[in-house]
């Protein structure tokens, strides 16, 4: 009798503290078709340009490894890496690379100053590349930003700072970075915060719909931040131990006097 009694005290809070509780939502892309076939948007708008204080990873294969070696080295030693206050994923421990000056120039080893203001990073490889061919044979060149980032913050795994490498980054693949939304992260309501030289635009993206894919959002930009809400019922599972701490106090009150008039009505 007491075993019993006990039992049904114990199920009596755990269906009160359930209750109290909604699941959160975890699903994306409910409304996407398993058989449609969907058009990204068009990249040719939002392709990034070199700029000054932009920072350059470029690397140069060819057979002479020596000569790879000292034009790379700001790429490749390991001596010459940094990690700034707040950094994280995958900015982190980065390479120094080479700094865009003030005309657009970039000082490389062996080759001197090549200038690469307003190219794209395909243009610039192939600029850079003819300048190789002087000293190597068939070289190959390959550019990426080092400074480009988006950050994420709220209700993801690992928020931080990310490298943005290219314009082909998604806003899937920034949450993956990130280690995806937790449990608790409302996927109909995330915020995108992105900076157009001074003017700030706010949007809210609706990862449960299809039409993420057909937005203009749906590739990032330098300087972006996504913002991951919580759902309603994180506050309230966060701050349910203190909210029904009475409901608690009077549930046992009450179970505890049942249970000992029981047990004197058994004696």
């Amino acid at each position: 009798m007491k075993i019993n009694l006990k039992l049904v005290a114990i199920l009596a809070l755990a269906w009160l503290n359930y209750a109290c509780v909604k699941t959160p939502v975890m699903s994306y892309f409910d409304s996407a078709d398993s058989t449609e076939r969907m058009q990204l948007p068009y990249l040719v708008n939002v392709q990034t340009v070199i700029k000054p204080d932009d920072i350059l990873a470029i690397t140069i294969t060819s057979l002479n490894k020596e000569t790879n070696d000292i034009i790379n080295f700001n790429n490749i030693n390991p001596l010459l890496t940094t990690t700034f206050p707040g950094q994280s994923g995958s900015m982190r421990g980065q390479p120094l690379g080479f700094l865009v000056d003030k005309e657009g120039g970039v000082e490389m080893p062996m080759i001197g100053k090549v200038n690469l203001l307003g190219m794209r990073t395909d243009q610039a490889a192939e600029m850079v590349r003819k300048e190789v061919e002087k000293i190597l044979k068939n070289p190959s060149v390959n550019i990426r930003f080092l400074n480009h980032k988006f950050s994420v913050l709220g209700e993801v795994a690992r928020p931080g700072v990310f490298n943005l490498l290219d314009d082909r980054t998604t806003l899937p693949e920034a949450l993956a970075m990130a280690g995806d939304l937790t449990a608790f992260g409302n996927r109909k309501n995330v915020m995108l915060i992105r900076d157009y030289e001074g003017d700030r635009e706010i949007v809210r993206i609706n990862l449960s719909n299809k039409d993420i894919f057909h937005s203009k959002y749906y590739y990032l930009r330098n300087g972006d931040l996504l913002y991951v809400e919580p759902l309603p019922s994180k506050g309230t599972y966060a701050e349910q131990k203190v909210q029904l701490a009475p409901i608690y106090m009077s549930a046992i009150s009450t179970l505890a006097i049942v249970v000992t008039l029981i047990l004197n009505v058994v004696k």
